[in-house]
Order: C-alpha cells, then sequence, then structure tokens
C-alpha cells in the first residue's frame, strides 16, 4: 500500500486531505502538534504521531522508519494578519520546519512532496485576478515564509530531482475549521460570535475583497494532485473564482445562520485590499469541476457549527511585537 504523510492532518484542511487520501487507498499516516488542530479531527484509519515539525530528530527518525512515498505538506500557522508581529514563531513554524521536511524529503527518496502554499505570496497585485504567471510581492512575513519553501522546493528539484506540487488556496472554509481563532478565518470567527450573541467585528470599512473557498472543492485536488503527471513540478492556485466584500460575506454568514445581521466596524489593519486568483491553469492540467456556490458553503458549515457549538477565543501566547497590534487582539 502507497503511504503518505500528512502534517497538520489534525487541522481543518490536513483533516480532509487525509479522508480523501484514505478513500483513495493510502495508508496515511498524521504528524501534528495539536497546536491549533484537535485530536477529534484525525480520520479514522489514519496513524498519528503527536509531534512538532520543528523537531528534527523525529523529522528523521519517521521518515526512516516509515518510508513515505508521498509528502502533503499543510501544517502552518496560517495567520497571515498576526505573522507581523510573530516573526519568530512565524519563521521558525513555516519555514524551518518547512525544511526539515524537505530534507528528510530529499535523503529518503520520497516521490513527490505537496506543499499548500498561500495566495499571501502575491501580496498587493496590481493585476487581478492574480495569476501564477505574476511575480510574488508578499506583504507580510507569512507570505514571506510560505514563498520562500516555494524557491527551495523548486531549487531542491534542481539540484536534488525532489519532485512537488505547489497549491495556493485562498480563504478556504467549511466544516471542522477552528472557530475559536480570533486571529484567522473569518468565516470561522463570524460564525463563532455570532453563537455567542456578539456582533460580527470587521477591520475597517469592509470593502476589501476575496473569494471564498468550500472546502470540498479544494482537498480532493490536493489529494489526486501526485497521480496527474503534469501537476508534477508546477505551480497552482486553488479556490473560488468569485469575489465578495467582507461586509457582503458577513450578512451571507448572518443569513446562512438564521439570525439578523450585528456588525461592529474596528479600525482598519494593515493588509491587502483585493486579493482573489485566476484558476485557469488548475482547470486546464485537472479538468474543470463543479464550485460549491458560497451561500451553499456557508450553509453546509453553518449546520455543522450549529451542532458543534461555539469555541473560546484563545489569546495567542507568543506575541513578539505590540507595537501597531489590533486593539482587539490585545484584550
Amino acid at each position: 500500500m502507497t503511504k503518505v504523510l500528512v502534517t497538520g492532518g489534525a487541522g481543518f484542511i490536513g483533516s480532509h486531505v487525509s479522508e480523501e487520501l484514505i478513500a483513495r487507498g493510502y495508508e496515511v499516516i498524521v504528524l501534528d502538534d495539536l497546536s491549533g488542530g484537535f485530536e477529534d479531527n484525525i480520520v479514522k484509519g489514519a496513524g498519528f504521531i503527536h509531534g512538532s515539525i520543528t523537531d528534527q530528530q523525529l523529522i528523521h527518525h519517521i521518515f526512516q522508519e516509515e518510508k513515505f512515498d508521498y509528502v502533503f505538506h499543510l501544517a502552518a500557522y496560517a495567520a497571515e494578519g498576526l505573522s507581523h508581529f510573530i516573526k519568530y514563531f512565524n519563521y521558525t513554524n513555516n519555514l524551518l520546519g518547512s525544511i526539515n521536511l524537505i530534507n528528510a524529503s530529499i535523503n529518503h527518496e520520497v516521490k513527490c512532496f505537496v506543499f499548500t502554499s498561500s495566495i499571501a505570496v502575491y501580496g498587493a497585485s496590481p493585476k487581478l485576478p492574480m495569476s501564477e504567471e505574476d511575480t510574488p510581492h508578499p506583504e507580510d512575513p507569512y507570505g514571506i515564509s510560505k514563498l520562500a519553501v516555494e524557491q527551495e522546493l523548486r531549487v531542491s528539484h534542481d539540484m536534488f530531482g525532489l519532485n512537488y506540487i505547489i497549491f495556493r488556496p485562498h480563504n478556504v472554509y467549511g466544516e471542522k475549521q477552528n472557530i475559536g481563532d480570533r486571529y484567522r478565518n473569518v468565516v470561522g470567527i463570524f460564525m463563532n460570535q455570532i453563537l455567542q450573541d456578539k456582533p460580527m467585528t470587521i477591520f475597517g470599512d469592509g470593502t476589501q475583497t476575496r473569494a471564498f473557498s468550500y472546502i470540498k472543492d479544494v482537498a480532493p485536488l490536493i489529494a489526486e494532485s501526485v497521480q496527474i503527471p503534469d501537476a508534477y513540478n508546477q505551480v497552482f492556485n486553488i479556490g473560488a473564482d468569485q469575489p465578495y466584500s467582507v461586509n457582503e460575506l458577513a450578512l451571507s454568514v448572518a443569513k446562512a445562520m438564521g439570525v439578523s445581521p450585528q456588525i461592529l466596524h474596528l479600525p482598519p489593519r494593515n493588509e491587502v485590499k483585493d486579493a482573489y486568483s485566476s484558476h485557469e491553469k488548475i482547470q486546464r492540467v485537472f479538468g474543470k469541476r463543479p464550485v460549491t456556490s458560497l451561500e451553499d458553503g456557508l450553509n453546509a458549515m453553518a449546520a455543522w457549527v450549529k451542532q458543534f457549538g461555539s469555541r473560546q477565543s484563545q489569546k495567542f501566547k507568543h506575541i513578539e511585537i505590540r507595537k501597531n497590534l489590533p486593539a482587539v487582539w490585545l484584550e
């Protein structure tokens, strides 16, 4: 049986990718430190190793013992806005941890390394929708770390022959998302606030636009990618095409949750105004797939959230810089 490693498999996207891989007959080993995920997210039938990708000795031992055919690297702390204030934490977990995995993949002859990057690598692109052909100009440490891993995979392929596939997802939402994380995942934040009878909080005037991507349109493509030869050593945007303003999203979330919208606008934060991408390349290589509408995706997530219940927002304990930190994140 083909054996694969899924890092971050107790998290949101990782748990869905694990489920897709098991459905395709792979033997799945999940590595997760449970810092942002939950053990009950780990898919039935997957093996589980509790540990961090930053632990070099552990990574070496796991690769030596398990002899993985493929690596699906989804472990990350994907709080883009917060990354300005947690630089050391961001680069340690999102960059150096990835390097540990790349080194081990080279040394143990992994057939392909699948990496979830982010459209954060583009920064404030002068052209929309963002295309894989655009020159990246990340504007925050999170995007910088993702781009650095992309470049490392490219040079590792050139130097050592390690095959890779890079996905740049954006604003993914759906069941199993950690709705208790106050720093990321705006759909989950909104739904959690509604469950607690709080207003939905929006930074700035809410006219910033994003394309919100339903998880079940994303995870299957990631899982099947290693069986598509034309995907090897390529970069793909992945997600929804239709952009919405954050104001429009708030109204749609309230409708899905069955409540009247209550919105509280906070002072603006430093973020890219408009960010959404083209998916012509992935459609060309993987074929066109049906896309879940925002309404249907939010309804599915809302049904899960209502059953799951609210989560208490946790303060991040590793803030390194407090200058210009949004006041709401200090509470």
